[in-house]
């Protein structure tokens, strides 16, 4: 056999085993229920002390300890809470369940008012009421009337009336325009516009006989103007000499070329102007008439009224 076999070798000192233990120490088990853990053995030394160092005890992996989260209880305040609430609902439920009169005793109940069917004459439907008459209260009932309006009796209240009474003998130095009497559509004065370039400061007399109808003089006179164009479409003006004034009559709106009057042609009561129309600026077939004493515009039904016949 050779030195180096029959030599023991040297025994491991004290540090070198406590390295050992904490190397095994720090191995981690399989797991706690298994079978230990199996060490190698160190070598099998021929010397005495080697044999007589305690085998070490397998150490065993740590438990797992359970954690429980901790169950919280309703604070008084939280339950309190849920009562009143329950409470509050119970009485609400009653309170609109119960009829008023139940909280009163028979004192509190005015005897003039009597529910009619508690003692069975009642009927048993609708619920009736007899009160007193000095709690009674009168109430009126009020209905609003209604009528159906044309649109022509629309625009006559707009625009004008058809109260014009009047009567005509047809004869006589002064006359009306017609020999008989005929409507009167728009008087003379302040009114609606009856369309976009009318005049809201009516300054004649619109008669409204038809279209076509002839149109007379109303005195003797002098042809001043006789035209077609502008507002009036197509007018006549004649100037009269009546009671010491120069009184002008206008003729407008009549059918274009339908007066045969020339300016300077001498005019005799009852002569022929010519035929109403809806030239110029007109709302419908009429005669415009006007009146003017002395240059200033007068209402012609007034002066009409006073001065023909």
């Amino acid at each position: 056999m050779s030195e180096d076999a029959s030599s023991p070798k040297p025994p491991l000192t004290r540090r070198e085993l406590k390295e050992r233990e904490r190397q095994r120490a720090t191995e981690r088990p399989e797991s706690a229920d298994s079978s230990p853990i199996a060490t190698s053995k160190p070598p099998r030394s021929t010397s005495p002390a080697q044999e007589k160092l305690p085998a070490l005890a397998p150490t065993a992996a740590p438990k797992a300890v359970p954690v429980s989260s901790p169950v919280t209880k309703p604070s008084a305040g939280r339950r309190v809470l849920s009562w009143g609430t329950i409470i509050a609902t119970g009485l609400l439920f009653v309170g609109v369940s119960l009829p008023v009169n139940v909280f009163y005793g028979s004192s509190d109940i005015n005897p003039a008012i009597v529910l009619e069917g508690e003692n069975g004459e009642g009927s048993s439907g609708a619920q009736s009421f007899t009160v007193a008459s000095s709690q009674a209260i009168q109430v009126g009932v009020q209905r609003e009337s209604w009528s159906v309006t044309s649109f022509a009796e629309v625009l006559r209240a707009q625009y004008g009336s058809r109260n014009f009474s009047y009567s005509t003998s047809g004869i006589g130095s002064i006359r009306w325009p017609f020999p008989t009497a005929v409507p009167i559509s728009s008087g003379y004065g302040d009114r609606v516009a009856p369309c976009r370039y009318c005049s809201s400061n009516h300054r004649g007399l619109d008669f409204i006989p038809g279209n076509g109808s002839p149109i007379f003089a109303i005195a003797d006179g002098v042809v001043t103007a006789s035209e077609y164009g502008g507002g009036y479409g197509q007018y006549v003006y004649i100037e009269h000499e009546i009671n010491g004034q120069t009184v002008l009559s206008v003729y407008a709106h009549m059918q274009r070329n339908s007066s045969p009057l020339q300016v300077g042609d001498s005019i005799r009561a009852g002569d022929f102007i010519g035929l109403v129309g809806n030239t110029g600026i007109s709302t419908g077939p009429h005669l415009h008439f006007e009146i003017r004493i002395e240059g200033e515009y007068v209402n012609p039904f007034t002066w009409l009224k006073a001065n023909a016949f």
